[in-house]
């Protein structure tokens, strides 16, 4: 009962923060535009990164595909954070870091919830013995 409660939590924190994440992306905000400039993926990898985080969201929401959605909103998370640490920096265009925190929040939520529902993730759950 208590992961359920966990997972269902969990989910949701990620959810939010990716789901507030697309109008910035979407709309092409300057600050969106300025980190996918310096990444050199201006606009395709704005908008793709957005789809995955879109696909993401609605799939950890849904209990019959959450495993999937944790699986891919922490891959989508590892690759913000990787940027982050490795060309973008913590602090971006003056934020106090606080869109590498929210990255930082939602991969530990999505890898809670991956590892919940670790049984059901496509084609790898079958391996995780009870």
């Amino acid at each position: 009962m208590t992961r359920r409660w966990i997972s269902h939590i969990a989910a949701a924190i990620v959810a939010v923060i990716l789901l507030q994440t697309l109008y910035f992306k979407f709309t092409a905000h300057p600050d969106s535009v300025f980190i996918f400039t310096k990444l050199h993926m201006e606009p395709t990898g704005r908008i793709m990164v957005g789809v995955m985080e879109l696909l993401a969201s609605l799939a950890i929401l849904r209990p019959t595909s959450r495993a999937l959605g944790a699986v891919l909103a922490a891959g989508v998370l590892a690759g913000a954070i990787f940027f982050h640490l490795a060309i973008l920096g913590i602090n971006v265009n003056g934020d106090g870091g606080k869109l590498f925190a929210l990255a930082v929040v939602a991969f530990i939520g999505s890898c809670t919830v991956a590892w919940i529902h670790r049984r059901e993730i496509p084609f790898i759950g079958h391996r995780f013995v009870k």
